[in-house]
């Protein structure tokens, strides 16, 4: 699909996906969902990094975005990704902005960061995961003071009750956006996929049936090229030079 709204580079391991930072239509929508797309066949990017172009992440939906109208929705579609995802959480983040932030494995804020899901002092409700997303990362009596409230959280209390990774100001935000992903990228690209695996598939079946996953992700993991360069690394003293094989 040709590009209007979004904006994708690759560099290196790194996938980087640019929302226009303005209202999201259904335009810029079709485009994210056809870019998890296209990044999930991408055996070669190792972290997605979703960020904005704009001074804000995502401050809502336009006029011409019906969530409902999504299938899958894009919140769904940068889940679903094997690869770590990072949001870069900067502006308003707000409704369905919330909601594709929510769906990245991490968040981190600068300083500007404002939280908000409006939908339900709106007369509607989300659709793309925010009422089941938001309360795994911030607990239930948070959440529903956001959904139901229209409470705003700034970058600081987010970091505080576990909504983003960590907050940054402003000088020092590339270097740390720079050196989380860096450093996620250097890591074992299997043995993240089979954590993300695991945490995302655990929170949905018993503890007893989540070990069970657990072990046997562990024993997926032993068969590969991977943890084989992991272990001759260790004895040899050096950096490990994983392959993703």
């Amino acid at each position: 699909m040709h590009l209007e709204r979004l904006r994708l580079q690759r560099r290196g391991f790194v996938a980087w996906v640019e929302l226009s930072g303005e209202p999201l239509d259904a335009r810029e929508a079709a485009e994210l969902v056809a870019v998890a797309t296209e990044l999930a066949e991408d055996e070669a990017i190792r972290v997605v990094v979703l960020g904005s172009q704009g001074a804000h992440f995502c401050p809502g939906a336009g006029s011409s975005l019906d969530p409902l109208a999504f299938l899958p929705d894009p919140a769904a579609a940068i889940a679903s990704l094997r690869p770590p995802v990072v949001a870069v959480c900067r502006g308003e983040v707000a409704s369905v902005g919330l909601e594709l932030a929510l769906a990245a494995d991490v968040r981190l804020a600068d300083t500007t960061a404002l939280f908000s899901v409006s939908d339900v002092t709106e007369g509607r409700v989300p659709s793309w995961g925010g009422t089941q997303r938001l309360p795994r990362a911030v607990g239930p009596a948070r959440a529903l003071a956001m959904l139901m409230l229209g409470e705003r959280v700034d970058g600081t209390t987010a970091a505080q009750i576990g909504l983003v990774h960590d907050v940054v100001d402003a000088e020092g935000f590339d270097e740390a956006l720079t050196a989380l992903v860096e450093g996620l990228a250097a890591l074992a690209p299997l043995a993240l996929a089979l954590a993300k695996e695991a945490v995302s598939r655990g929170t949905e079946i018993p503890m007893a049936d989540g070990l069970r996953l657990e072990g046997d992700l562990n024993h997926l993991l032993q068969t590969t090229e991977d943890r084989a360069e992991g272990l001759q690394a260790f004895f040899e003293k050096r950096e490990p030079r994983f392959s993703g094989r």
